[in-house]
């Protein structure tokens, strides 16, 4: 029973906002009498927050490494527009189209990496600055007014679905089938990790709870594909999304670069003693997120089916208030790409929720301020505490 005890106390930020995201999600099943957990309202979940977790994957990296980046609701109406520009008044083909709006996004993370990280200006000024900046350059290439339609291939973007190769009907089968061999490759990880453990003597957890622990997650699993597989299956949001989650949760675990942007945003002293490039590490942090940036104006753009100058507004406190409320620490040094999803989730659970039982966006704004605020307070008060 210790040993539970102590895995809990050392992943009390994980746990916790795991366990806040099931407790806000009982608490709407009640008060919606059930219909937040339809099959159509949770693929409508995904589709309108799909942007918001890209968003919130480049921003943990971000504020990990002791920096903040508000521009990117701006970044979000610019890339937009740009695509807009492209694709609607040129005829640029999609694929090009998202090409060139990709690498607009990369040099705005550039230029703005460059003040940070090599001229010394505080990112918090920067991004700031990039935030006008990009706003106004969406109004001047907009004229003030909303470009539409999008081709039905760029809008596919944010509203498509994998299709089902088995022709189920009724079923998605091709969506049942992907979650059991997910599920059968996360039963390989966690019993593969237990063993190399085991191996090298390290204290591991008692197998009973290894046994329940997977078993509780992939029922969530097949229980979530199942309610899509009624629907129209895997949206393509959700497929970018995963990979996204998969690639940079591998990157902050497994590899050299993980390792440095931690270590810049606990100690940069300590990191550049040590041979880190602190300026580089925060230079290509910013680079990567102008990029994801980028990816999430063109989901935006592809979500509404216009450009318009109003696109974005805000969304760069969504993203920072996932990575907060997901467990990150505004000092640097601490958080997860997993918690930043878990975080995504809880804003979007809770927005969702509010409108189905008709809370007012008022409301919805100061509600989801207190919820920032008591998530940042409780890592505050276990600072203090440890």
């Amino acid at each position: 029973m210790q040993v539970i005890v102590n895995l809990f106390r050392n992943n009390i930020r994980e746990y916790g906002m795991i366990i806040a995201l099931i407790l806000i999600t009982g608490l709407f099943f009640l008060l919606t009498d059930g219909v937040n957990l339809k099959p159509l309202n949770l693929t409508n979940l995904i589709l309108q927050n799909g942007f918001i977790l890209v968003l919130a994957v480049g921003m943990v990296l971000v504020i990990i490494t002791g920096n903040i980046d508000l521009s990117v609701g701006s970044v979000v109406a610019f890339i937009g527009a740009v695509a807009g520009v492209l694709i609607i008044n040129m005829g640029v083909p999609v694929w090009l189209a998202v090409v060139i709006a990709i690498v607009a996004g990369a040099l705005i993370g550039v230029w703005q990496g460059f003040w940070i990280s090599y001229v010394g200006i505080p990112s918090f000024i920067v991004t700031l600055a990039g935030m006008l900046i990009f706003r106004g350059l969406t109004l001047w290439l907009l004229d003030g007014k909303s470009l539409a339609p999008f081709p039905e291939s760029f809008q596919k973007i944010s509203s498509g679905f994998v299709p089902d190769l088995f022709q189920g009907g009724n079923i998605h089968i091709f969506t049942m089938v992907l979650s059991i061999v997910l599920s059968l490759v996360l039963i390989y990880m966690e019993f593969s990790k237990r063993k190399n453990q085991l191996q090298y003597n390290l204290q591991v957890l008692p197998l009973w709870v290894s046994i329940v622990k997977i078993g509780l997650l992939l029922l969530v699993i097949n229980w979530f594909a199942y309610q899509l597989a009624l629907n129209k299956g895997i949206p393509t949001v959700l497929v970018i999304a995963l990979v996204l989650i998969m690639v940079y949760t591998f990157i902050m675990k497994k590899t050299v670069m993980g390792r440095h942007i931690y270590a810049t945003g606990g100690n940069k002293k300590a990191a550049d003693l040590s041979g880190i490039k602190t300026k580089r590490v925060v230079f290509w942090v910013f680079v990567n997120n102008g990029v994801l940036a980028a990816l999430a104006g063109l989901m935006f753009a592809a979500r509404l089916n216009s450009a318009t100058p109003a696109a974005g507004n805000m969304l760069e406190l969504d993203a920072i208030a996932a990575v907060f409320i997901g467990g990150a620490s505004m000092a640097g040094g601490v958080g997860t790409v997993i918690g930043a999803i878990v975080g995504g989730l809880v804003m979007g659970v809770m927005n969702n929720g509010m409108s189905l039982i008709g809370i007012g966006i008022d409301w919805q704004q100061a509600i989801k301020g207190m919820v920032l605020l008591i998530a940042v307070g409780f890592d505050v008060y276990n600072k203090n505490k440890g």
